[in-house]
């Protein structure tokens, strides 16, 4: 009897979106209570998201080089594993000043996983000859959306920030860093010694960038404002605030499971423009004011169908776009990407205090019908 194989492409690559998108979703579930915890303003909070989105930012710069010249898998693992240490420190911050260089490290170890294991991620997808690029992104929701029910957890059972995150680092690493350890022949283009890290967006690739932004505020927005939004707005409790990120998470969870079918069946164009004005749905629902939670949280539903196909869809662009190298390629959307997702939380914090979060909440819903209008750009070029 032939016994299966643990360690398969496919698996090695969802694992690394699962640990990306755990670690990531444990810290956004504890966002409301991390805000209580030091007695932060919104102001105060958005600085501290500004620091993790600059260390984000900061690694996009040289993570498509890295994976380029030494192999996607190899940065994978380092950033993975020095990944599950930031979460850990991050956990432990005793000060505002702890927690602020926690979180640029967070970002900055995050950013590196994110674009290796995408670009790892397109080359299994060439090597399986069929679309399953959605399916690890979907990972990643479903690792967000875990992570995220870990926060519901411990908030309800009273678990101290610093234990939930030690465990939760150890036994992500413990379970699924295993599987990180296949032995893969990455691309390596030895031709990319002199380019830039970053290809110049223009053309397609900008259009294709700003598609991405849009999703990347969108995405943003749902992880470091939703808890933050029910609790403070619709006057939920702390347990109950976490479930806005859940469910959005669980929605893309489900959409990116179907939507390569969906994909081969109305093009990339038409899932686009549907998923734009899904999540632009979505917003309207949150920004209507009812104080009934149960509307809001079937707001963050259509923003999570909404914003579940753009960015896999965006990912695998890029990595096919023939007049750059993948890893310089994905790197720039990534930058474009989670630039937004990173950097538009602080920015949506800032206009909350000083106007109204209905305020941040349309800037996020007009960028959402951008990408119905910018579907084009995703095309077969």
């Amino acid at each position: 009897m032939r016994v299966p194989k643990l360690i398969t492409p496919w698996r090695s690559i969802a694992a690394g979106f699962l640990i990306n998108g755990v670690l990531f979703g444990t810290w956004a579930g504890h966002i409301a209570s991390v805000k209580d915890h030091f007695g932060l303003s919104d102001q105060d909070l958005s600085k501290l998201l500004l620091l993790l989105g600059l260390g984000a930012l900061l690694s996009f710069t040289f993570a498509g080089r890295l994976c380029d010249s030494m192999g996607a898998p190899q940065i994978t693992r380092a950033a993975a594993c020095a990944l599950l240490v930031a979460t850990v420190f991050l956990g432990f911050a005793q000060t505002v000043q702890q927690l602020g260089l926690s979180l640029f490290l967070f970002g900055m170890c995050h950013g590196v996983l994110d674009v290796a294991i995408n670009n790892w991620g397109s080359e299994v997808e060439k090597h399986m000859r069929r679309s399953v690029m959605s399916s690890f992104h979907a990972m990643f929701s479903l690792g967000a959306g875990l992570g995220a029910a870990n926060g519901y957890v411990a908030a309800v059972c009273h678990v101290p920030m610093n234990i939930d995150f030690l465990i939760t680092a150890g036994l992500t690493g413990g379970i699924l860093g295993p599987l990180l350890l296949l032995d893969w022949q990455s691309t390596v283009l030895k031709s990319v010694k002199g380019a830039a890290e970053l290809a110049l967006p223009r053309g397609a690739l900008l259009l294709v960038g700003i598609i991405a932004f849009s999703s990347g505020l969108g995405e943003g927005t749902a992880a470091h404002w939703g808890s933050v939004h029910l609790k403070e707005v619709i006057k939920t409790t702390e347990e109950n605030a976490i479930l806005g990120y859940v469910v959005f998470c669980a929605a893309m969870v489900v959409i990116r499971l179907t939507v390569d079918s969906l994909v081969t069946r109305l093009g990339s164009v038409m899932v686009t423009r549907l998923s734009g004005v899904s999540a632009a749905c979505g917003i309207s629902l949150i920004v209507a004011g009812f104080t009934d939670p149960s509307v809001s949280l079937v707001g963050f539903v259509l923003m999570g169908v909404g914003y579940a196909a753009i960015m896999p869809l965006a990912f695998k662009w890029a990595a096919t776009y023939p007049l750059v190298p993948p890893g310089q390629a994905i790197a720039t959307v990534a930058t474009f990407a989670y630039g937004a997702m990173t950097l538009g939380p602080p920015a949506f914090g800032w206009l909350s205090e000083a106007l109204s979060p209905k305020y941040g909440m349309c800037i996020v819903g007009i960028f959402a019908m951008l990408v119905a209008v910018l579907a084009p750009a995703l095309d077969h070029k």
